[in-house]
């Protein structure tokens, strides 16, 4: 590490993951702040402790790992003689530290909430059509932009970096909004330093192989070009094809499993349900996006944890709403939705018609008679689907026109390679002798009918339901 004063190590963390992590007083303090220490109170995984009892890690650690990564990054900068300012440094340490400062309690669960299609309404939409919701208030702000607010709000952790224009000058590079685009390139480079470490640490808590990544020899064979692009030399190449498909595995063993999405889901519905609750019995949970950025502005931001969610769950158990209530026991009780039926695709990207879709159009058009039959509301029925997963978002198999159309952080995160004569990395999906290049064009969906359980025994009507459904879909 440099010898100025600023990038001194002060302290010492013992890291499960990464080992040793070396901080300095600056990230101290930082690390000191109370709007940091909440991330002790935000689980890593959500609800995924209910199907692995050891994944209870928080975001504290892994943003602390995700420091570690950056140290180890800029270490490859340094090899590679890659000219980087000592404020310039410390500011992408600060924000690999502070990436995560923004989530929300139980993170994505509730920061998309009005993204949530709500089975009532999905019985609504027409067939081959899709759900037009016309909302009166603002939306939640994103995860990001939160950070962004709490980095450049909170007066504590304002003081702790240094100054407001420093605190903003941090806040931009994890925000992607950087005066000075090269820096956001380290930040969100193809090495995605976030991705590299709660791969590793996920997959350690909840006891699978698939996240464990040759980190290390990734790490020693990183490279920098001129204008600042990451990539991993040729001879890494099938170490970054493995860490790819380490994250597709990743989410179809843990994050889209069939009982931690379902609670998942069914958490999904109730916060949209009680959001949209007249009155003030839920009055702890925000009623739009200006109540939450009020509340990360404010002293109220160290309560804004999976406490709080708990807490309206456990509230929502006692609600005269039989749906309401019958969701909110479905997680207090710790008694996952029962999986109905699945459909799973592996298509081409450009693929619409096929027999998730099929599946997902039955569905709508028959469930509202299937409530009817069973005397049971239809919003104790879960129909939902994982989001698309790709290993790349740029396809080998895209024509020039659509790759332009992409976002630029697309290309920015691709996985990239230096190939022997090359002064630029390229993208792992453009080398022929590459996996990805075979694979990305190419995309997993999951879709899904569960049903919650009112009673401790309803295996007769869960059974009776499967036979019922289980030929939804099929031509």
């Amino acid at each position: 590490m440099s010898s100025s004063p600023d990038l001194v190590p002060a302290k010492l963390i013992v890291d499960s993951v990464h080992g040793d992590i070396h901080l300095t007083e600056r990230e101290w303090r930082v690390l000191d702040t109370a709007a940091f220490q909440r991330l002790r109170n935000l689980k890593q995984l959500g609800m995924a402790q209910i199907t692995y009892p050891n994944a209870t890690h928080t975001r504290f650690a892994h943003s602390l790992g995700t420091l570690g990564i950056m140290a180890k990054i800029l270490d490859a900068v340094d090899r590679n003689n890659y000219s980087l300012s000592l404020q310039a440094r410390e500011n992408l340490r600060l924000a690999a530290l502070l990436h995560d400062v923004g989530h929300y309690p139980y993170s994505h669960l509730m920061e998309r909430v009005d993204d949530v299609t709500l089975t009532d309404e999905e019985v609504d939409v027409p067939a081959g059509g899709t759900r037009t919701l016309k909302i009166a208030r603002s939306t939640y702000p994103s995860h990001e932009r939160l950070g962004v607010e709490i980095v450049t709000r909170q007066k504590e952790l304002i003081k702790a970096i240094g100054s407001a224009e420093r605190a903003k000058d941090v806040a931009g590079l994890f925000a992607r909004t950087a005066t000075d685009p090269q820096l956001s390139k380290l930040l969100h480079s193809s090495f995605d330093m976030d991705r590299v470490d709660y791969l590793q640490r996920d997959s350690r808590a909840v006891g699978v192989p698939y996240g464990n990544i040759d980190v290390n020899y990734l790490l020693n064979s990183l490279q920098i070009s001129k204008t600042g692009m990451l990539g991993v030399a040729a001879k890494a190449m099938p170490a970054a094809e493995q860490y790819l498909f380490a994250r597709f595995f990743m989410h179809r063993a843990v994050y889209y499993h069939k009982t931690t999405f379902g609670m998942e889901e069914a958490c999904r519905q109730l916060l949209r349900r009680l959001r949209d609750t007249k009155g003030s019995r839920y009055s702890s949970l925000p009623r739009d996006g200006k109540a939450v950025l009020d509340i990360v502005g404010s002293q109220e931001l160290v309560g804004f944890t999976d406490a709080l969610v708990d807490s309206l769950v456990d509230a929502a158990s006692r609600d005269k709403d039989r749906v309401i209530k019958g969701l909110a026991r479905c997680i207090l009780t710790r008694r996952p939705p029962k999986l109905l039926k699945e459909v799973q695709v592996f298509e081409e990207e450009s693929s619409a018609h096929h027999a998730g879709a099929t599946f997902l159009t039955h569905a709508r058009g028959s469930l509202k008679d299937l409530a009817k039959r069973h005397r049971v509301p239809v919003g104790l029925f879960l129909l939902c689907q994982t989001k698309p997963l790709k290993l790349e978002e740029r396809s080998a198999r895209m024509t020039t026109k659509q790759a332009r159309e992409l976002p630029a952080e697309v290309e920015d995160e691709a996985i990239k390679v230096f190939l022997p004569k090359n002064l630029e990395p390229t993208s792992l999906v453009d080398i022929p002798h590459s996996l990805l290049n075979v694979c990305s064009g190419r995309f997993y969906q999951a879709f899904r009918l569960y049903f919650v359980c009112e009673g401790d025994d309803q295996r007769k009507l869960t059974q009776q339901l499967r036979a019922e459904v289980c030929d939804w879909g099929k031509a």
